[in-house]
């Protein structure tokens, strides 16, 4: 039989380096989040070659003495727990592994003073051993060196990647921590690059905007929602980016848990949820969320690096987010996209071509009243030639223009003007031109209509399968679909067990009784796998719905007359999330009078 032993301390230190320092990325995260434990207002970051070369972080922290230097490079050593009260911690580390661990794959040095102290004093520790410890001169803070990370550890440093890939990940470490604390000031430089530097004090709002992307302040709703929990008050705060402004991939979430970055997957699929019917499923919102709740709701203790949380009530934190978002967005807002599109805009210049030559006959006359030939830029086949002279065809309904009300906010997107090419509405308002998608606007509101009509309730009653069938899956899968069997029933799927490896689906919701329940079934299940709760179903349901709105609305096409086009117009400015359609494309767009006159060069 194998002789157990103890493993030596430096193959445990190894071990445990494995857990937490897997890359740069993550010894990175493990310095700032000390750095920001330590009181730090301003902290600096510099990284070399990805963080492969070197990695530094410095702070104006609080400070440690020698003795507590020493300290903090041992084991399962923390300041950070007072007492043994685990689910009470408020802080971002506290395992106290980190530094020994990485000490011991990498050449580690720590300089750093308390504020009172006349010097400071430096250890530093190359692979787990200690090759230095003497006093050196530095102003108040910390400063940590990490160089040459699994040097002596060529099994690890082979499975790490190129410089550029670990930098991306190092620089999302840093903008999701500087995001989490915009009353901290950051700095982070990559080589000779300054790539962030964001000031203490500053708004989340303007943290976010900063870090992501400028246009994402003027693009966004702001979230600001309180809710009473067991154990006292959750709140929940930042930006949701319009879902007009969205991405191809979701690395622009940022979740937040009582000031902490994670990853959660159940956040995930509550942002998933709240956008649901205003974003098509390849298509992701642009948000920074910060859910603070009571420490006692939350278990930050389940992963090595603290990236996962597990919560007391996780369908009621669900919920609250969900809630929340499309609160926001349905109240906040109608807005559609905020500029238009640069390109678009760019191919708006005034290009003087050649007349036609009937034209050319015609003003050859040189009356001065009429256009200069030189300036006439129409494409020739908008014209037509009469006895009387030049007429332009017609590209719209000739109708009398309603004029402007006097409060030119009553109106947000004006009044109609005409229609171009039977498909977009063109509207003067007090500040601009209004540019209307007539089916992708008149496709949300249809939808909207539905929903306020009861109609998705009406939707999910149960069918009730005349035989009821039988559905074979591994018995994993049958547990969560039983788990959550009353959750599905509310949704109008009845289900029961069947055995083992085997689910009786009784009744369907109603919309969807033409589908493959095994089919179904698997999908299901694999939602509740990811995600922790069931979102496929309700997003179907969503689903059939948008295609009744999309087949219930006014198609591209269809000519309007001025009503018409008004109704509309009005219908809009009263009805939640109008700004886009329910595939998360704009529904209308504002060209500013600036704008138009810039064209012209008015300005």
């Amino acid at each position: 039989m194998p002789q157990i032993r103890r493993l030596p301390e430096q193959l445990v230190n190894r071990i445990a380096a494995g857990e937490v320092v897997e890359r740069p990325a993550a010894a990175l995260k493990e310095l700032v989040e000390n750095a920001i434990d330590a009181g730090a207002t301003r902290i600096a970051v510099r990284l070399v070659e990805g963080g492969l070369e070197r990695i530094e972080v410095t702070d104006d922290g609080c400070g440690m003495t020698s003795d507590d230097m020493a300290l903090a490079l041992e084991r399962h050593a923390t300041s950070k727990l007072p007492d043994e009260a685990i689910e009470q911690v408020a802080t971002l580390g506290f395992r106290g592994e980190a530094l020994p661990s990485i000490a011991s794959v990498a050449r580690l040095s720590i300089e750093s003073r308390v504020r009172d102290a006349e010097q400071g004093w430096r250890r530093v520790v190359d692979h787990g051993d200690v090759t230095s410890d003497e006093p050196a001169a530095l102003p108040p803070g910390t400063r940590i060196r990490v160089e040459n990370l699994f040097a002596k550890v060529p099994a690890r440093r082979k499975f790490l990647r190129t410089a550029r890939s670990e930098y991306a990940a190092c620089l999302d470490v840093v903008r999701r921590l500087a995001m989490a604390r915009p009353d901290i000031g950051f700095t982070l430089e990559h080589g000779e690059r300054r790539i962030i530097a964001v000031q203490a004090g500053e708004s989340v709002a303007d943290r976010v905007a900063q870090i992501v992307a400028r246009e994402l302040k003027n693009n966004s709703v702001a979230i600001a929602l309180e809710r009473p929990s067991p154990a006292g008050i959750m709140r929940l705060t930042g930006i949701a980016g319009l879902p007009t402004y969205n991405r191809g991939i979701a690395d622009q979430q940022f979740l937040f848990v009582n000031g902490r970055p994670v990853k959660d997957r159940l956040l995930v699929g509550a942002v998933r949820g709240a956008y649901s019917d205003m974003l098509a499923r390849d298509r992701h919102a642009v948000l920074a969320l910060f859910l603070d709740l009571p420490p006692e709701d939350v278990d930050v203790n389940v992963h090595p690096a603290k990236t996962e949380v597990r919560f007391r009530d996780a369908a009621a934190v669900r919920g609250f987010i969900v809630s929340g978002l499309r609160d926001a967005l349905g109240s906040g807002d109608r807005r559609s996209a905020q500029t238009p599109d640069a390109g678009a805009m760019a191919r708006w210049q005034a290009e003087p071509v050649q007349p036609a030559p009937a034209l050319a006959s015609i003003f050859s006359g040189r009356d001065w009243n009429a256009p200069d030939p030189a300036r006439v830029s129409e494409p020739a086949q908008h014209w037509r030639q009469e006895a009387g002279g030049v007429t332009a065809l017609p590209q719209g309904r000739a109708e009398e223009a309603e004029p402007l009300p006097r409060e030119a906010a009553e109106y947000p997107l004006g009044m109609a003007r005409g229609q171009v090419a039977e498909t977009y509405i063109v509207a003067e308002a007090a500040d601009g031109l209004v540019i209307v998608d007539q089916h992708a606007a008149h496709e949300r509101l249809v939808l909207e209509r539905l929903k306020a009509a009861g109609a998705e309730e009406k939707m999910r009653l149960s069918q009730p399968l005349l035989m009821p069938e039988v559905v074979e899956l591994d018995e994993v899968d049958c547990d969560r679909l039983e788990d959550a069997a009353g959750k599905l029933g509310e949704l109008g799927l009845e289900l029961e067990r069947f055995g083992p490896s085997a689910i009786l689906v009784r009744a369907v919701p109603s919309a969807l009784k033409a589908g493959d329940p095994h089919k179904s079934l698997q999908d299901i299940a694999d939602d509740l796998a990811k995600h922790g709760e069931a979102l496929l179903l309700e997003e179907k349901l969503d689903l059939v719905l948008a295609t009744m709105a999309c087949h219930g609305s006014v198609r591209a096409g269809r000519r309007l007359n001025v009503a018409e086009m008004n109704a509309l117009l009005r219908e809009m400015e009263s009805t939640p999330r109008s700004g886009q359609c329910n595939h998360g494309r704009p529904t209308w767009v504002k060209l500013s009078m600036d704008d138009v006159e810039k064209l012209f060069g008015r300005h």
